[in-house]
């Protein structure tokens, strides 16, 4: 666990929203829930682009930036990437903080 990477990527709120969304994807992504996967493997990148109200390229940027920090995981199906909190990490990060500070 990298955890600079994990303090820079929650230093942008885009991100933090992104992971608030993660928690709970049946209501922040409620047309998502109608698709054959519903969210089975996670969040449609496509789902985050029109929630953010940013551009793909930004969003994508933000979506790295929390992968690479170990925050979400991906599964490609397709064409499609789908994104999932890594619930792990982010409850190992929580505990380090939390014995360290």
């Amino acid at each position: 666990m990298d955890i600079d990477a994990i303090h820079k990527a929650l230093a942008n709120p885009v991100r933090r929203e992104i992971l608030q969304w993660l928690k709970e994807p049946e209501r922040y992504f409620p047309e998502q829930a109608q698709q054959p996967h519903s969210f089975t493997h996670g969040v449609c990148a496509g789902q985050f682009d029109c929630r953010c109200s940013l551009s793909q390229s930004t969003v994508s940027a933000h979506l790295a930036t929390l992968q690479r920090a170990g925050l979400v995981t991906t599964q490609r199906i397709g064409q499609w990437v789908y994104f999932k909190r890594n619930e792990e990490t982010i409850q190992a990060f929580l505990a380090t903080l939390g014995n360290e500070l």
